[in-house]
């Protein structure tokens, strides 16, 4: 881990009079004064061993004690020791099941414990191929397959093939309500006009196609597999919402407060209830492979926390419909509820989103 170091100055006679952020600013002009003033009002910054703030006057002769912050990026790609559940490996591939709460690729607020850094870790020549590998994404808390080029031909093979649309990614997942039919959305994706970091269907979106299948009804929810045509951040979570079905668990597209209680046993509402993440999976994984061109497919168990919530939903014996959950039939033939309903289609606008494969933090 990167030590924080403190640095020692000494202000000059000529600064006498002078803001301390003035004075450092000049002093240290490689830092902006904005900065400075973080580092401030943060308490990075002490004059004579005292507490001080930005506009406190300096008259020269003062010793200036600087603790800058430490740069979590220089940690961005370094090397850790995390476990990995290895699918399959060969020369030119590795698939792995990733768990949910993993980051895939270290940004803001997850400098380090990610997938990369565990890669690097285990294979630490993947240092020299772009992303040390990584061709697509699983969000944080979506458990599942993903796939690692370990050489460069074979990263530009697949992310050649995800253009394409040619690789097979099916998902399992249990939203609320009750669907009826199986059918395919087919809606833009962008960023949310006002939430910075969640995407919703807009009008001038990039094109984004899921096709979903019932695979059991219950009371209040359904269990559904998921395939993707193509690989948008959230989109199977967007997708769901817009279907007015969002996921069990999930904490940016879910249906909020909106929980038929009623409708619940307590030992089914307290697996629900203690159910913190979106209940999806990326359970089966295609594609060609870049040396043999030959196609290969895999296929994982799902989760054991989304087995244990189905376990729990096929164990309730409550009636499919009661008070406290009025499900409205719409033109799809869903029965839907009120969802989480923080924006509306008719205000958003036209931003362009990130084409990352999440679903693909």
């Amino acid at each position: 881990m990167t030590k924080m170091t403190t640095q020692t100055h000494i202000i000059p006679m000529n600064l006498g009079g002078k803001r301390l952020d003035l004075a450092l600013q000049q002093m240290l002009p490689e830092h902006s004064r904005s900065r400075l003033q973080a580092w401030i009002k943060d308490g990075l910054v002490r004059v004579n061993s005292e507490a001080v703030i930005a506009k406190t006057k300096v008259w020269g002769g003062e010793r200036v004690e600087i603790t800058p912050p430490v740069n979590l990026q220089e940690n961005a790609f370094n090397p850790e020791n995390i476990p990995l559940d290895i699918v399959y490996e060969d020369d030119a591939l590795l698939v792995i099941d990733k768990p949910a709460g993993l980051v895939v690729h270290p940004a803001a607020g997850n400098w380090g414990g990610t997938l990369l850094n565990a890669l690097l870790f285990h294979f630490p020549y993947l240092a020299d191929v772009p992303r040390c590998g990584i061709v697509h994404r699983l969000d944080k808390q979506t458990s599942g397959l993903l796939v690692i080029a370990k050489t460069l031909e074979a990263q530009t093979s697949l992310v050649r093939q995800l253009q394409a649309r040619t690789v097979k990614r099916e998902y399992r997942a249990v939203v609320w309500g009750q669907i009826w039919r199986n059918g395919v959305v087919e809606q833009p994706i962008g960023r949310h006009p006002h939430a910075r970091t969640k995407m919703a269907v807009v009008r001038r979106g990039k094109l984004a196609i899921t096709h979903y299948e019932v695979l059991e009804r219950f009371g209040t929810n359904t269990y559904m597999r998921c395939s993707l045509e193509t690989g948008r951040t959230h989109q199977i979570r967007v997708h769901m919402q817009y279907l007015k079905a969002p996921m069990v668990g999930d904490p940016q597209y879910g249906i909020g407060n909106i929980i038929p209680h009623k409708q619940m046993s307590p030992a089914l509402k307290e697996t629900v209830l203690g159910f913190k993440r979106q209940a999806l999976h990326a359970i089966k994984l295609g594609l060609i492979h870049p040396v043999t061109n030959k196609f290969m497919e895999w296929q994982i168990d799902l989760a054991e926390d989304m087995k244990d919530l189905l376990n729990a939903m096929r164990d309730e014996e409550s009636p499919a419909r009661e008070i406290g959950f009025d499900l409205g039939v719409d033109e799809n033939g869903l029965y839907v509820g009120d969802g989480d309903d923080d924006w509306d289609d008719e205000d958003l606008d036209d931003e362009d989103m990130l084409d990352e494969d999440d679903e693909s933090d």
